[in-house]
């Protein structure tokens, strides 16, 4: 979805469209996207730098490049809107407010970790942020995010849920049964696909029907659809606080096509041999860090240097989660039985039922 910002040339007041939100963000409100943005890649460039190490091990998913999706939505909605996504999490995280020492104990499968170490790269929670994970199942997620849209509505609370998956998992039967049950029950969810382009290392033209009209996906279920720039902070927060909006109303579930692309392969352990140097070079012309930074110096909103300080800073609490998780301790033998069962259940003891637990 294209939301334009000025009216053409010589248009007639009455026919001028409305501002973009994105308007009325202020100096501080961009340097703020622009330091979350920054703090997401510098985090992760020391992921990748930890996993070469073998101080991370299991999978670990990058989201260099991507980084202005999670931030720009997140932004357009509230603190108390539950989010959920997929195994490419750690944006979301950082761009939702968990702390990078803990998200990065987590990687690291600490104690001090937002999971306790147990959850790993693909899993990360924060209920206090309400970030509902991580989830490593390709799909898994939509019909938990189906769940927490139907507790809304079911709470009369005034919320919007904000589940994403990846375009790889557009043929997961589960996501196609989620939305035929958002659009049933008109759900308070916005569906949102962060179309990287690959599902793994297939292209989603060699893996999707009507790759080239994903708006046919959502008419299928007579949902809304919209799509946007996801190499564009500002795109991406226009888009999303329109449709948050909408479905806050009562219009009902959204199903958003968000057009963006990483940087690195899909995992660590991927050789990359399906895609050329020059399309991830004409991608990374885009780079969205890169494009919030030139707004805000064309619009003299802020300096070479405070940028560079705002760079600084960021660099820093990415070094100190990385000294923070190295110094935590390890997880515990007597964490092994915890968090199998939820309360009434009390703790496992070897060799006798947990406590509360009827056969």
């Amino acid at each position: 979805m294209t939301i334009t910002t000025a009216p053409p040339s010589g248009a007639p007041a009455s026919d001028r469209p409305s501002p973009a939100p994105s308007d009325a963000l202020d100096a501080k409100a961009l340097l703020g996207l622009l330091e979350q943005m920054l703090l997401i890649r510098r985090f992760e460039e020391r992921c990748a730098q930890s996993y070469q190490q073998a101080k991370i091990g299991g999978f670990c998913h990058l989201y260099i490049g991507q980084e202005a999706v999670a931030v720009g939505s997140i932004a357009a909605v509230r603190p108390e809107d539950p989010i959920i996504t997929a195994y490419r999490d750690h944006g979301h995280a950082l761009a939702r407010g968990m702390d990078p020492r803990h998200c990065m104990a987590e990687m690291f499968g600490k104690i001090t970790g937002c999971a306790k170490g147990k959850g790993g790269s693909m899993h990360m929670f924060d209920k206090p942020h309400h970030m509902y994970g991580g989830h490593a199942i390709v799909g898994g997620q939509c019909p938990l995010g189906v769940g927490l849209a139907f507790g809304i509505q079911y709470n009369k609370e005034d919320k919007v849920c904000l589940c994403y998956f990846g375009d790889g998992a557009l043929n997961q039967g589960a996501v196609h049964e989620a939305m035929n049950l958002a659009a049933i029950w008109k759900l308070p969810i916005l569906f949102v696909v962060e179309n990287n382009l690959y599902s793994m290392g297939t292209h989603i033209a060699r893996g999707t029907s009507m790759a080239d009209n994903l708006a046919a996906k959502a008419g299928a279920y007579g949902m809304r659809y919209a799509e946007c720039d996801g190499m564009g902070v500002l795109k991406v927060y226009d888009c999303f606080k329109t449709e948050a909006d909408r479905t806050r109303a009562g219009e009902g579930p959204c199903f958003i096509n968000v057009e963006t692309y990483r940087f690195k392969g899909h995992s660590m352990s991927d050789p990359q041999k399906y895609r050329t140097k020059e399309e991830v070079e004409e991608f990374e012309e885009q780079d969205c860090i890169q494009r919030l930074r030139r707004r805000i110096l064309n619009r003299k909103m802020a300096t070479e240097d405070q940028i560079q300080a705002i760079d600084d800073k960021c660099k820093k609490l990415a070094i100190e989660a990385v000294k923070f998780a190295d110094e935590s301790p390890a997880i515990g033998v007597d964490e092994l039985y915890t968090d199998v069962y939820s309360q009434p259940f009390g703790p496992y003891k070897l060799g006798q039922p947990a406590e509360g637990f009827r056969e």
